[in-house]
Formats: structure tokens, sequence, C-alpha cells
């Protein structure tokens, strides 16, 4: 008894991470909304450059130990473990790029919706993936959990396929992202996030000479390219990979509807978007598929008797 109070004490640590980087996701709007009038790629040349060199500087500075532990833990591996670290942090950086572009530009160009639908089709297309692509087990609960997220999303999708065509990027790209990392283990999160994001750095960093607008001047877009940088990058996506050394991949992926979800409220009461009731009800069955997926946490249900497996 004693063992299994101690396990869910040291998960809880990993949900209230999980839980606080998707809650403060949630807001981001409040913060990108005011740079609508500059280029999507701009802000996202400018975010990705600034998280770099803040990143770098960090590890250089305070970090040198666990830089070195960890190169001495990579050059310890096999070779085929190597690769396989190098191509999972690429990728990550890929992803990572994918996403950010698809939620800038949604966010600024289509609607707040859109990116609110994004996060809630990215959980459970992070379900499945871990599914069939980890193994990761799912409980019945869990699995009628999915079913009810799915019919959610349909009832959002019916009214506006648009919405859904770009949603299904932005959620795809960070589902991918969240799968790959699950199997990311063994270094320091920190500088694993410092790697992605300077990787993320150089791969745009070849698109910026062509791509990129007239240099802002403006006081305001570097005040809150700063704070998207800290507040709403570096320290979410910290949390984010903290998490997942300690809880599965879809069940972060099902507590990534938190953030939707405060989206979803901010769409109605601060930029004053439509909503109908289908639209409405489509969130609560969604809400109601979160707590359902994290039953066990939640209310204390007995894993053991809905497994599945």
């Amino acid at each position: 008894m004693k063992k299994t109070n101690l396990k869910v004490l040291k998960e809880t640590r990993y949900y209230l991470a999980a839980l606080a980087a998707f809650t403060t996701w949630g807001f981001f709007s409040l913060v990108l909304r005011p740079l609508r009038s500059y280029a999507s790629i701009d802000i996202l040349f400018y975010r990705v450059f600034s998280c770099a060199v803040l990143m770098l500087l960090i590890v250089l500075l305070f970090m040198r130990k666990q830089l070195k532990q960890n190169y001495d833990l990579f050059t310890a591996l096999s070779k085929e473990r190597k690769k396989n670290i190098v191509l999972i942090n690429i990728s990550g950086s890929i992803f990572l790029c994918i996403n950010w572009f698809s939620f800038i530009y949604v966010m600024n160009h289509i609607s707040v919706k859109a990116t609110s639908l994004a996060y809630l089709v990215c959980p459970v297309l992070t379900a499945l993936l871990a599914f069939f692509t980890l193994k990761e087990k799912l409980s019945r609960l869990q699995w009628i959990s999915l079913a009810l997220s799915i019919s959610g999303c349909i009832l959002l999708s019916y009214e506006d396929l648009t919405n859904m065509f770009f949603s299904m990027i932005i959620g795809l790209s960070y589902a991918c992202y969240l799968v790959s990392q699950r199997r990311n283990t063994g270094f320091d999160k920190f500088i694993v996030l410092t790697l992605h994001i300077v990787f993320s750095s150089l791969i745009l960093l070849p698109f910026y000479p062509s791509f990129a607008g007239p240099l802002p001047v403006a006081g305001d877009f570097y005040f809150y390219i700063e704070i998207i940088a800290v507040v709403y990058t570096i320290m979410p996506l910290f949390l984010n990979l903290y998490a997942l050394k300690g809880i599965n991949s879809s069940t972060v992926g099902m507590l990534l509807n938190i953030n939707p979800m405060i989206a979803f409220v901010l769409a109605i009461v601060v930029y004053h978007e439509d909503m109908s009731a289908l639209q409405i009800s489509a969130y609560s069955i969604i809400f109601t598929s979160v707590i359902i997926f994290n039953a066990r946490q939640i209310f204390g249900v007995n894993k053991k008797k809905i497994s599945i497996a």
C-alpha cells in the first residue's frame, strides 16, 4: 500500500508539470495576437533564434558539468544507439518547426478556434501513435475516452473542414514530437531541449535571408518575442519533456486538452469569435473525455480492474 501511494505521489509531479505546461500554452494567444501585423515566418525566426541564444548561454555558463556528463554518456553508447538518438533529436526539431510555424500562421491568419481544435485533435493522434509505435497499453476507460474525443472532433469539423485541415497539421506535428521524445531517455532534459531549439534554428537559418521581412524596429515586437521565448516556449517545453519522464505519451497527450479548453474560453470572452451550440457541445464532450482518460489519477480508479491487456 505504501509503495502504491509513493508511486502515485511521484506520478503526481509529472502530472503537475504537464498541467503547468499546457495551462501556460492555453494563454498563448494573449501575447501572439498583438503580433498579428507581422508575418508568421518572421515571428517564428525571432522566436527560435532568441530561444537558441538564451538556452545556449544558460547551458554554457551554468550547466557545463551536466553538458560534459551528457556528452560522456552519449559517447559510451553503441553506434546503433547513437544513430537513433541523433535521429530522434533531429526529427524532434523538425516536428517543432512545423508545429510552431503552422500554429503561428493559423492563430494570426485563420482563427483562434482553429488552433484550439488542433490541440483537441492532437491528444487523439498522440494516443493512437503511442499505441501503435510505442505499444503503450490503454484501459477500457481510456479507449472510451478516445472514442468520445474523436466524436467531439468530428462534430467540430462538421461546421468547418478548412479549420480541421489546418488543425490536423498542427496536431499531427506535435503528436509526432511527443511520441518521438518518449524514447529520448537518459539525458538532461534542459540540454535535450537546447539541442532541439539549436537544431531548429540551424534548419531555419538558411531561409532567413530570402524569407525574412525588414528588421522590426518597434520595441513591443521584441518585448513580446522575449515573453514568447521564455514563458511560452522554454518553460512549457521543458515541463513537457520532464512530464514524459514519468507518465506515458498518451496520457501527456490527453492532458494537452487543457490548452484548447482555455483557448476556447479566450476565443469567446476575449476575441468574441462566434460559437455555435454544436461547438459548445463538442468541447463539452472532449472535456469529459479528458476526465475519463485520467480517472485513475483523479479519482483513484483501480487500473487492474479496467485493464484490457
